[in-house]
């Protein structure tokens, strides 16, 4: 819309210039579409949530290379450049042309999916696919063309934006956060209820630091937790029929590893080890962050793979984990090893705390409570200056003598990582892990013998938040250091990545896409300034060639080439059984 309103005005003026940017975007949306997400309709939905990601990544890098990493300031719109006084406020007559934009744009909406026989196959197709189908509707060119109505009003709110706000490349995040939560608070399935909690949370946005200046951060995320934990669908939602399984998760059980496999991760840890032998300090630096983030993956593997729970927020216990160091060695000056000791039950309390609560839903709502509450522990470390140091941190985090060194430290997070993986995979298989599996699997049979699921998911919740606080706590010693981007929503999608990228249905998946990622996320920076593209690249090819991850598809390569066991026999009644 910036580059048609400003170098092409004379061709579309400002109003085509909008219509049209629209409308070039919504095609680009429908080729996205076509290519990319309708390969992976039939993988779980976390699957398309990384490949969109991927997709994120790349048009950052895109933007800055075509318009350049400066704010754009677009023109104003043309009869729209005066104010007009409202109670003694001047309101500019732009904004009044937006207000009244929304209620016709969800008028327009609604009269298209309840008066058009194309809204009807749609409520239809959303319902029961497989009856649409039957009728001979073409369900992929049906949902393409939902696709393209969404995008295009996506690209029209960003283009009407650039009368007010500066044009840049970080629109997208600034926003989806918001949008998400939008959707959640309205209950998914309701266009109204969307308009409804958009001018609710639009209202929080504007109104809240004046009347809440201490929360004006976290007030929508108050309201998102409040709203879910009261009416799990949403304001305008409909409750869903419970699921067998988590939706987007189809994991297989585990197994315990066999001899060679022992041998192999033995030796492979061994190798680990000797990198102070052959590498410098820079190495043994990414080497100690990558084994920190293995062991913040391999948390929320356990979550995500035995407990079928996805979690949005996960970033919110390993910071607090980094937080309980800093208050600890820095603030309460007690040594090193009993900062680590004590540190990460921060992050065991603050997932006690909120995984209470989110144990109660399920699917994209668990997912959006987690998000709720990690954005709610985000701000307040924000904007709690005189405890937290705000984005200012909390320097001087250092560790003790004895660990100060690349190569003692390396090797103090490369024994620490291999314990808590270690320990996770001895609680997988005990009897905990056993009923917790049960219970992803199949909650009222799970519930019929006796086991109290939300317990054991509550449970598992606790394990991984203390985990993910002790990969904190590591980290803050590694860095010196403690921000609140420790707690941020790029980190939880850092994590959803990794273990999507390993392979979530496979034991070690979460070590080798933490490796993989981290190493590779580095090695880009130093390579290129082009890093986001190639690595959001990287991950979109995964997700289409690859979608069972690293691990998943080497194990499915090795399954080929391994050779069949000739079956067994037994006699039965003088018939012969094959086994």
């Amino acid at each position: 819309a910036f580059t048609l309103t400003e170098r092409f005005s004379g061709a579309f003026g400002f109003w085509g210039g909008i219509v049209v940017a629209a409308l070039i975007v919504a095609v680009v949306g429908v080729l996205v579409e076509m290519v990319l997400l309708r390969r992976i309709y039939h993988a779980p939905e976390l699957f398309q949530l990384l490949a969109t990601f991927g997709l994120t990544l790349m048009v950052q890098d895109i933007v800055v290379l075509i318009w350049g990493p400066d704010d754009l300031l677009g023109r104003r719109a043309p009869g729209f450049r005066g104010a007009v006084d409202f109670f003694g406020q001047n309101i500019p007559s732009y904004d009044l042309f937006l207000i009244v934009l929304g209620p016709v744009v969800l008028g327009v909406l609604w009269l298209l999916f309840q008066r058009t026989r194309w809204g009807v196959l749609v409520r239809a197709a959303t319902q029961d696919r497989d009856m649409v189908a039957a009728l001979g509707v073409n369900q992929k060119w049906l949902f393409t063309s939902v696709f393209a109505v969404g995008v295009f009003l996506a690209a029209l709110g960003g283009a009407l934006q650039i009368p007010r706000d500066a044009v840049h490349h970080a629109m997208d995040l600034r926003i989806i956060v918001e949008v998400f939560v939008v959707v959640v608070i309205g209950g998914l399935g309701s266009i109204i209820g969307a308009f409804v909690a958009a001018v609710l949370v639009s209202e929080l946005n504007a109104f809240g630091i004046l009347i809440f200046p201490k929360i004006s951060i976290i007030l929508v995320f108050l309201v998102m937790a409040a709203v879910l934990i009261v009416r799990p669908w949403g304001l305008f939602g409909k409750p869903e029929a419970p699921a067998r399984r988590t939706p987007g998760l189809t994991v297989n059980p585990w197994r315990p590893l066999t001899s060679n496999e022992r041998i192999g991760a033995l030796a492979a840890l061994a190798a680990a080890a000797a990198l102070p032998l052959v590498g410098g300090n820079y190495a043994l630096t990414v080497g100690s962050e990558i084994a920190i983030y293995v062991i913040f993956a391999a948390s929320l593997h356990f979550l995500m793979s035995v407990g079928g729970l996805a979690s949005f927020g996960h970033a919110a216990y390993f910071g607090l984990g980094a937080y309980g160091i800093a208050f600890l060695a820095k603030m309460a000056g007690l040594p090193m090893i009993v900062s680590l000791l004590l540190g990460p039950l921060l992050g065991c309390l603050g997932a006690a705390v909120f995984g209470f609560f989110c144990v109660q839903l399920s699917g994209v709502y668990f997912a959006m409570l987690t998000l709720a509450f990690a954005q709610i522990v985000w701000s307040i470390a924000f904007q709690w200056v005189a405890v937290t140091g705000g984005d200012n941190g909390i320097l001087g985090v250092w560790p003790e003598k004895w660990a100060a060194g690349p190569a003692s430290f390396y090797w103090l997070s490369l024994a620490v990582s291999a314990l808590c993986v270690v320990i996770l995979r001895l609680i997988v298989f005990s009897p905990f892990g056993y009923a917790l599996r049960a219970t992803r699997d199949s909650p009222l049979r799970s519930e019929a013998i006796g086991i109290n699921g939300k317990r054991m998911q509550w449970t598992a919740f606790v394990i991984a938040g203390t985990v993910a606080g002790i990969g904190g706590a590591l980290f803050a010693y590694l860095k010196g250091s403690v921000f609140p981007d420790s707690l941020g929503i790029s980190l939880s999608v850092d994590a959803l990545v990794m273990v999507l990228l390993g392979g979530v249905e496979t034991v070690s998946g979460a070590v080798i896409g933490a490796i993989v990622f981290k190493a590779l996320n580095v090695w880009l920076v130093s390579q290129t300034d082009w890093s986001k593209l190639v690595l959001g690249g990287f991950v979109v090819l995964i997700v289409i060639a690859f979608p069972k991850g690293i691990v998943g598809t080497l194990e499915a390569l090795l399954a080929r080439w391994r050779p069949a066991s000739p079956p067994s026999k037994s006699r039965l009644a003088g018939v012969e059984v094959a086994e």
